[in-house]
């Protein structure tokens, strides 16, 4: 844990409005900032390397911009037999990607980076971790996925499903030792890097 005087700057660095609100759980202040990085996956890269690998590249590329604070990045990367599940982007790609999940279990991996701007070079800036869940997907007809994609419109979540609303419909089970990673930011492993930077909660 980092002594400090004073409360450091804490950033997000995403776009995303479901990782915000998570933050926001949290009643800390903090500042949003979104990293400007090539978000693809490198040749031959497993899924659990790619997402912790985009989740630091996300936290660094906002640190260089704001040196001393404290910056949270994270990425997920889902998976069905190993292959990567991307963000539908639109309905037909959506019903397609439910289309082929359904009645299947699927892989979410979700990094998380917190990249302390005031570590020495001796303990080093960045805290890393993956979680892994799974998440088991209901065997239902066409017509009711295309009903739920028109409904909530998932296009920008991998998997076409926002848990945290009605996509919980056409989920059977989700397994996870961290219950708001689907979400896209695992508060159980947040807290816990936070504090070993010397965050503290609660008002304290």
């Amino acid at each position: 844990m980092i002594p400090s005087s004073a409360p450091s700057r804490l950033i997000l660095a995403s776009s995303s409005p479901y990782r915000r609100e998570l933050l926001e759980r949290l009643r800390l202040p903090f500042d949003v900032m979104v990293p400007d990085i090539i978000e693809t996956p490198l040749a031959g890269e497993a899924p659990e390397a790619t997402a912790l690998r985009l989740a630091r590249e996300k936290a660094a590329a906002v640190a260089q911009r704001s040196p001393g604070s404290i910056v949270i990045g994270s990425d997920q990367v889902a998976t069905l037999d190993g292959e990567q599940i991307g963000k539908p982007g639109d309905h037909a790609r959506a019903l397609a990607q439910l289309q082929k999940m359904r009645g299947r279990k699927v892989v979410f991996h979700t990094a998380l980076c917190v990249w302390d701007g005031r570590a020495s070079a001796l303990t080093g800036p960045a805290q890393l971790e993956n979680i892994q869940t799974v998440v088991t997907f209901r065997d239902l007809p066409d017509a009711e996925l295309d009903a739920y994609l028109r409904i909530e419109q998932p296009y920008d979540c991998a998997g076409s499903a926002k848990n945290e609303g009605l996509g919980i419909a056409i989920l059977e089970r989700i397994d996870s030792s961290d219950p708001t990673a689907l979400t896209g930011l695992p508060m159980i492993a947040l807290t816990a890097m936070l504090r070993k930077a010397g965050v503290r909660f609660f008002g304290l």
